[in-house]
Protein backbone atom coordinates (compact mmCIF):
# COMPACT_ATOMS: atom_id res chain seq x y z
CA UNK A 1 0.00 0.00 0.00
CA UNK A 2 1.00 3.38 -0.40
CA UNK A 3 1.33 5.82 2.16
CA UNK A 4 -0.93 8.46 0.42
CA UNK A 5 -3.66 6.19 -0.51
CA UNK A 6 -5.49 2.63 -0.01
CA UNK A 7 -4.39 0.95 -3.41
CA UNK A 8 -1.18 -1.24 -3.87
CA UNK A 9 1.95 0.35 -6.06
CA UNK A 10 2.02 -0.84 -9.46
CA UNK A 11 4.08 -3.98 -9.76
CA UNK A 12 6.20 -5.44 -12.83
CA UNK A 13 4.76 -4.85 -16.45
CA UNK A 14 2.91 -8.26 -16.46
CA UNK A 15 1.08 -7.93 -13.05
CA UNK A 16 -0.44 -4.68 -13.99
CA UNK A 17 -1.58 -5.80 -17.40
CA UNK A 18 -2.50 -9.33 -16.65
CA UNK A 19 -2.78 -8.99 -12.95
CA UNK A 20 -6.04 -9.21 -10.77
CA UNK A 21 -4.76 -6.52 -8.37
CA UNK A 22 -6.51 -3.16 -8.49
CA UNK A 23 -3.09 -1.27 -8.42
CA UNK A 24 -4.27 2.57 -10.28
CA UNK A 25 -1.89 4.68 -11.54
CA UNK A 26 -1.66 8.04 -10.98
CA UNK A 27 0.04 10.77 -12.77
CA UNK A 28 2.20 12.92 -11.00
CA UNK A 29 -0.63 15.47 -10.21
CA UNK A 30 -2.15 12.54 -8.76
CA UNK A 31 -4.96 11.91 -10.54
CA UNK A 32 -6.36 9.13 -12.87
CA UNK A 33 -8.79 9.96 -16.16
CA UNK A 34 -11.91 8.61 -15.95
CA UNK A 35 -14.79 8.55 -18.80
CA UNK A 36 -18.51 8.35 -17.45
CA UNK A 37 -21.11 6.91 -19.57
CA UNK A 38 -24.80 5.70 -19.25
CA UNK A 39 -25.32 2.04 -18.09
CA UNK A 40 -28.45 1.95 -20.07
CA UNK A 41 -27.33 3.48 -23.78
CA UNK A 42 -23.72 3.53 -23.49
CA UNK A 43 -24.06 7.48 -24.59
CA UNK A 44 -20.88 8.86 -23.14
CA UNK A 45 -21.48 11.74 -20.31
CA UNK A 46 -18.48 12.80 -19.42
CA UNK A 47 -14.63 12.77 -18.78
CA UNK A 48 -13.40 13.83 -15.13
CA UNK A 49 -10.87 12.72 -12.69
CA UNK A 50 -10.17 11.36 -9.57
CA UNK A 51 -7.54 11.05 -6.70
CA UNK A 52 -7.05 8.51 -4.76
CA UNK A 53 -9.82 9.70 -2.26
CA UNK A 54 -12.28 9.92 -4.85
CA UNK A 55 -11.60 6.39 -5.97
CA UNK A 56 -11.57 5.09 -2.99
CA UNK A 57 -14.95 6.86 -1.68
CA UNK A 58 -16.72 5.64 -5.07
CA UNK A 59 -15.56 2.04 -4.59
CA UNK A 60 -16.54 2.35 -0.80
CA UNK A 61 -19.94 4.12 -1.60
CA UNK A 62 -20.74 2.59 -5.11
CA UNK A 63 -21.69 6.31 -6.50
CA UNK A 64 -19.23 8.57 -8.35
CA UNK A 65 -16.54 10.81 -6.96
CA UNK A 66 -14.63 13.47 -8.63
CA UNK A 67 -11.75 15.26 -7.85
CA UNK A 68 -12.57 18.69 -9.60
CA UNK A 69 -9.88 20.58 -10.91
CA UNK A 70 -10.89 23.63 -11.35
CA UNK A 71 -12.19 24.11 -7.56
CA UNK A 72 -9.72 21.57 -5.88
CA UNK A 73 -11.59 19.62 -3.98
CA UNK A 74 -13.30 16.64 -3.47
CA UNK A 75 -16.47 15.96 -5.04
CA UNK A 76 -19.53 14.05 -4.70
CA UNK A 77 -20.80 13.82 -8.33
CA UNK A 78 -25.22 15.24 -7.64
CA UNK A 79 -25.19 16.16 -4.27
CA UNK A 80 -26.27 19.95 -5.51
CA UNK A 81 -28.07 19.17 -8.19
CA UNK A 82 -29.35 15.58 -7.68
CA UNK A 83 -27.67 13.94 -10.22
CA UNK A 84 -26.00 11.75 -8.49
CA UNK A 85 -24.15 8.74 -10.39
CA UNK A 86 -24.99 5.22 -9.04
CA UNK A 87 -21.85 2.66 -10.21
CA UNK A 88 -23.22 -0.19 -12.15
CA UNK A 89 -19.82 -1.29 -13.57
CA UNK A 90 -16.28 0.48 -13.40
CA UNK A 91 -13.31 -0.78 -15.15
CA UNK A 92 -9.29 0.28 -15.75
CA UNK A 93 -7.44 -0.10 -18.72
CA UNK A 94 -4.81 -2.14 -19.58
CA UNK A 95 -2.12 -0.48 -18.00
CA UNK A 96 -4.20 1.33 -14.79
CA UNK A 97 -3.86 4.39 -15.64
CA UNK A 98 -7.40 5.38 -17.33
CA UNK A 99 -10.95 4.34 -15.73
CA UNK A 100 -14.77 3.86 -17.47
CA UNK A 101 -17.38 4.03 -15.20
CA UNK A 102 -20.97 3.09 -16.18
CA UNK A 103 -23.61 4.83 -14.81
CA UNK A 104 -27.13 5.00 -13.41
CA UNK A 105 -27.66 9.03 -13.33
CA UNK A 106 -30.63 10.09 -10.52
CA UNK A 107 -32.75 13.17 -10.64
CA UNK A 108 -33.34 14.70 -14.39
CA UNK A 109 -30.78 12.45 -15.32
CA UNK A 110 -28.34 15.14 -16.26
CA UNK A 111 -24.71 15.48 -16.29
CA UNK A 112 -23.50 18.42 -17.31
CA UNK A 113 -23.37 21.77 -15.17
CA UNK A 114 -24.71 23.61 -18.46
CA UNK A 115 -28.26 21.60 -17.64
CA UNK A 116 -27.51 19.27 -20.50
CA UNK A 117 -27.70 15.23 -20.67
CA UNK A 118 -24.24 14.64 -21.52
CA UNK A 119 -21.05 17.55 -21.66
CA UNK A 120 -20.22 16.60 -24.90
CA UNK A 121 -22.72 18.55 -26.73
CA UNK A 122 -21.33 19.82 -29.24
CA UNK A 123 -19.61 18.44 -32.71
CA UNK A 124 -16.38 20.02 -34.12
CA UNK A 125 -17.06 20.75 -37.67
CA UNK A 126 -14.06 20.80 -40.22
CA UNK A 127 -14.04 22.24 -43.86
CA UNK A 128 -10.79 23.24 -45.65
CA UNK A 129 -8.35 23.11 -43.06
CA UNK A 130 -10.32 24.88 -40.14
CA UNK A 131 -12.84 23.68 -37.66
CA UNK A 132 -15.87 25.20 -35.96
CA UNK A 133 -18.68 23.99 -33.63
CA UNK A 134 -21.99 22.93 -34.10
CA UNK A 135 -24.14 22.23 -31.54
CA UNK A 136 -24.60 18.05 -31.65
Amino acid sequence: MCASHPFPTPGAKADLEEGMVLTPRFGSDGLITVVTTDSATGELLMLAHMNAEALAKTIETGEAWYWSRSRGELWHKGATSGQVQTIVEMRIDCDQDALWIKVQVAGDGGCCHTGRRSCFYRTIETANGKARLALA
